[in-house]
């Protein structure tokens, strides 16, 4: 009988023990109660209580977490009603003042924010509401994370998701994009016709700076042109007269080496003569020694400009 009842006994010590063996996961702490009082906060690892004296109170998951609340109603300082729905980032820092420091810190920090975000807004204005969205995250979760420190919660991040104005106040701020969106097009046209015609106007002034030059250039090579012809033409004639000269030059040496007679240069003289008597004048004045011939090459030219005038005046 003693044995069995070592045995018994052995059995639910092992029991009281097993049942009292607790195991806090990662990213986890567990707050334990002695006697209906806070005792001690478990971390992550193998914990053991007192059986029938130590109680787990609370299960606090230290991981961060997300409350997303739905739209709430807003008044901005213009008096613009509107739905605003928030995002908040927090993570449990204390596990005690978590468990002990409010009823239920979902609600407030619910009501918390709400509160805040109608603070915020009032004092802005419908236009700075809508541009000030950092502004209002940053305001909120400067607040929000002040006022959770007792509770044990640290307020990471706070995001406005959405801004929602009323239908009357979309369809007058689209008319408002619509006309500067005009009025912008508008203006964007007129600048381009002006960057168009000073374009154009610079073109046409470029173009008749470029034709003067042009034809500057043009004229002056066409001068140039006139003068080279000019020089060419002036250094043919004296190309020319020189070789006409070099020509009887050499004629006259030519005759002075063939050593002409009488006989010849009164043969020349005929014929130098009758070139003479061939011409218009009426008047011959020839050389003394040639006198008897020329008397009748006289004759016979003035017999010929006769007959020549005469023939004019029939």
């Amino acid at each position: 009988m003693g044995f069995i009842v070592f045995i018994v006994l052995l059995f639910f010590v092992v029991l009281l023990l097993v049942t009292n063996v607790r195991i806090v996961p990662q990213a986890s702490a567990f707050v334990v109660e002695r006697l209906g009082a806070y005792h001690v906060t478990w971390d992550v690892g193998l914990h053991v209580k007192v059986p029938l004296i130590d109680k787990i109170s609370a299960k606090v998951s230290l991981k961060e977490k997300v409350l997303d609340f739905a739209p709430q109603p807003v008044i901005t300082k213009d008096n613009v009603t509107m739905q605003i729905d928030t995002v908040i980032f927090y993570q449990i820092t204390d596990p005690k003042l978590f468990a002990y420091g409010v009823s239920n810190p979902i609600m407030a920090i619910e009501k918390l924010s709400s509160t805040t975000l109608r603070n915020i807004i009032g004092q802005l204005e419908l236009d700075e509401t809508l541009t000030s969205r950092e502004l209002i995250n940053t305001q909120m979760r400067s607040i929000l994370d002040e006022a959770t420190d007792p509770w044990g919660i640290k307020v990471n991040r706070v995001e406005v998701k959405n801004i929602m104005p009323p239908t009357d106040i979309v369809d007058a701020m689209e008319k408002q994009m619509r006309a500067e969106r005009e009025r912008r097009r508008a203006v964007l046209e007129a600048e381009g016709f002006k960057a168009s015609a000073i374009l154009k106007a610079e073109g046409e002034k470029a173009s008749r700076i470029l034709n003067a030059e042009a034809e500057k250039q043009s004229t002056i090579l066409r001068a140039e042109a006139t003068k080279e012809a000019q020089i060419r033409e002036a250094e043919g004639q004296a190309e020319a007269i020189l070789k006409i000269q070099q020509a009887t030059a050499q004629g006259l040496v030519m005759i002075r080496d063939a050593r002409v007679d009488q006989n010849v240069l009164t043969l020349k003289s005929f014929e130098a003569l009758a070139k003479v008597a061939d011409g218009k004048s009426t008047k011959l004045i020839i050389p003394s020694e040639l006198s008897n011939v020329a008397n009748l090459v006289a004759a016979a030219g003035e017999v010929l400009q006769m007959g020549k005038e005469e023939a004019k005046a029939e």
